[in-house]
């Protein structure tokens, strides 16, 4: 492996990881917080404030991610193309890729929309638009985290697969192996 390899893959894995970490802390940590806010209103500037600050963040990882997974098909194509366990790795992480990407978008749009209900002047047909959103929300941002998450392991997975030759010489691991049982 060389260095463009290994410093490709490391791109490729911290912007996931940013993705990921970045997607969770929404649907642990902030959008709960901004629950406490005093009324809706403080509320949705609490939400925006912190999703405006890591948004850039989070667009820079996305697109990073894209580059960087296009560079790793790239260095490997001949691998993608002649070993059919990585064909369907790829093929899978590419559409995981998507609804990734896809679930982003609509956790963004839906956001803005909830933010725009929460501030608007309430009345009945603005409040039970704002609840609407905001019970889509409670599902669609554990989406992102969610797919990101299987991103992450299918990584660890092709990983598993390079290791080759001097792989198969490797003890078995895990609890029911040989060496977990002295």
């Amino acid at each position: 492996m060389t260095a463009y390899s290994t410093t490709v893959r490391t791109m490729h894995l911290l912007t996931n990881a940013a993705w990921f970490g970045g997607s969770l802390m929404g649907a642990v940590a902030l959008n709960p917080a901004a629950r406490k806010g005093d009324d809706a209103q403080q509320q949705a500037e609490i939400a925006d404030e912190g999703w405006h600050r890591w948004g850039p963040v989070q667009g820079a990882a996305i697109g990073l991610h894209l580059l960087s997974g296009i560079a790793i098909v790239a260095d490997n194509r001949r691998r993608v193309a002649a070993h059919p366990p990585t064909t369907a790795a790829v093929v899978l992480k590419t559409a995981l890729t998507g609804v990734a990407i896809a679930a982003s978008a609509a956790a963004y749009r839906l956001g803005a929309e909830l933010g725009d209900a929460q501030r608007a002047d309430r009345d009945a047909t603005t409040g039970r638009t704002a609840r609407l959103l905001a019970r889509r929300m409670e599902t669609l941002q554990w989406a992102t985290p969610a797919a990101t998450a299987g991103l992450l392991a299918l990584d660890a997975y092709l990983g598993e697969q390079q290791r080759g030759v001097a792989g198969l010489l490797d003890r078995p691991s895990g609890p029911l192996s040989p060496s977990s049982r002295s």
